[in-house]
């Protein structure tokens, strides 16, 4: 896997979502894992990309749900959260293993607490704040996906 040296700067929320957003001009990913602490960006990097397939409306952590399924863009998205996910065995009961494949694409919050269940993800994106400012984040990349959604985030952000 490859992960880029040095980290993005996202200065606002605006740019993670952009960020984010800068993710549907590549087609290929089908799952993404979102690594970070509390309040990292996730879920606003989650906004920025389905903003940009077409949902208008409001997109929150389904935190409570586990995952919040959308249909943008003629394919099927699902968000997930999993940070109350108590084992990875419960993502059985929400009859998503038969989501795999196909055009899906996967949004995976917190994907360690689903280990050894999940799918390997095409691209993994690890937010982090920035210790010198309160609303700045740091974006770094891993996976297959990784230098080619790189370069999506050099020509828009």
């Amino acid at each position: 896997m490859t992960e880029r040296s040095s980290p993005l700067v996202l200065p606002n929320l605006e740019a993670t979502e952009a960020a984010g957003a800068a993710l549907a001009a590549l087609d290929a990913p089908r799952i993404v894992f979102l690594e970070g602490d509390l309040g990292a960006g996730k879920t606003t990097w989650v906004r920025g990309l389905l903003h940009r397939l077409g949902h208008e409306g409001a997109v929150r952590s389904p935190t409570y749900t586990l995952v919040e399924p959308y249909a943008l863009a003629g394919r099927e998205v699902l968000h997930f959260d999993l940070y109350r996910l108590g084992d990875p065995e419960e993502l059985e009961y929400l009859g998503v293993r038969e989501a795999f494949g196909g055009d899906t694409l996967w949004l995976v919050e917190w994907p360690e607490r689903g280990a050894g269940w999940l799918p390997d993800p095409d691209l993994v994106v690890r937010l982090a704040h920035r210790p010198d400012t309160a609303e700045g984040r740091e974006l770094r990349l891993e996976g297959p996906l990784a230098e080619a959604y790189r370069r999506a985030l050099d020509d828009r952000v």
